[in-house]
Order: C-alpha cells, then structure tokens, then sequence
C-alpha cells in the first residue's frame, strides 16, 4: 500500500477543531462498540486521527493501541489523552501496513473512517484477519461513495493531483461487505443511517467468541 501524510499533516489542525457532522449517528456507533467490548481486551485502532475515539474507548479495554499515518494528527491525539487522563492508550506513526502484530493476539480493531482512504482495502482487511484472535471483530465506518457517486472516480485524481483532497477509493457497501466475507469474517452488525452516508459494520473472525 502507498500512503502519503502530506495531506493529513496540513489539515490536523484544523481537522480537530471539525465538529462531528452526525453526532447522533457517532454516539450510536460508540453505543454499540461498547456491546463488544470487555475490560481484558487488547484493542488497535487505525487510522485513528486525533485520538477521539480512542480516548472514549479506552476506558472500556484492557489497551488501546491507536495509530495514524500523520504526525501531526497523533501528536494532538497525544494531548488529547493526556488532558483526559487515559494512561492504556499508546499512539503511534504508523500505517497498517508498517505495524509488527502478532498474529491472533488482538481482540478488536477499529477501522474508522480509513477503508476507503487505503490503496488496498482487501489487503488491509486481510492483514487485520491475521491479527485478530478467532472470534475477535473489526469494528468499520466507510464511506461508499461508489453507491452515491461513482463519478468520483474520475475527480478524486485531480483533486489529489492538485494536494485538496486525499486519496479516496470508490466502492460500493456491497463490494466492502463481499471484502470482509472473503477475507473470512461474518457480519455480525450492519448500519446504515442515511442514503449517502457511512455504512457501520462489525465483522467477526470465524471461531467462538471469547
């Protein structure tokens, strides 16, 4: 996968000052996060921007492992967490591709708002495959655009061309959903507010649930 922080790093500032479009919507995905969390579980998180998530999780697991590609984004994440006083949460620069995981020793990992930004989304998914003990559940919110607005394809280059706009991928909820099967997961929980928006999935690893 290529990944580039450019982008990420020019907008982490203002990005964390960016009030939540759907609030009603996020405190749902957080509420039922929740239900597949318990006190010993080890949890990665990529992609995780500035750590909001991560922080309001944490307290619900045994560690969080929260990383980013930009530096800059985890640098605010960093602060964030010490202002709140969360010590099981590390952060780290890392994109998914970089990180040392054993195999099977995760419980849960949260892909937030990052599969649709990866070059490789089936790569990625598979590689959290491997990391996830049987049972274990990657927790996903992803734009689809390719449900919506498939001529993205053709602008979303010139945009990144023109360093406005990240790489986005476009592809359907369908085609994410068929990804997370053939990877080995079964859907556990799927969510969709709104016509446009993005699709909430829990997905669990083939074997019994701990």
């Amino acid at each position: 996968m290529t990944h580039s922080p450019v982008f990420w790093d020019k907008v982490a500032a203002r990005y964390s000052k960016k009030p939540i479009t759907d609030e009603a919507a996020y405190q749902e995905k957080l509420r039922v996060t929740r239900e597949y969390l318990r006190p010993d579980m080890e949890m990665l998180e990529i992609g995780c921007g500035t750590g909001s998530t991560a922080i309001a999780h944490a307290p619900f697991v045994k560690h969080v492992h929260a990383t980013d590609i930009s530096s800059n984004m985890i640098e605010i994440a960093e602060d964030k967490a010490a202002a709140a006083g969360v010590s099981n949460l590390t952060f780290d620069v890392s994109c998914i591709d970089d990180l040392d995981v054993p195999d099977k020793s995760l419980d849960a990992v949260l892909a937030l708002s990052v599969l649709h930004l990866l070059q490789d989304r089936d790569e990625a998914i598979a590689k959290v495959h491997a990391m996830l003990k049987d049972g274990g559940v990657i927790i996903t919110s992803t734009v689809c655009i390719g449900d919506t607005m498939k001529f993205f394809k053709f602008i979303g280059p010139v945009g990144r061309f023109l360093g406005v706009m990240p790489l986005v991928r476009v592809f359907t909820v369908q085609e994410l959903v068929d990804s997370l099967i053939e990877a080995g997961f079964a859907i556990d929980y799927q969510w969709q507010p709104g016509r446009g928006k993005a699709v909430f999935i829990v997905a669990r690893k083939a074997g019994p649930a701990r």
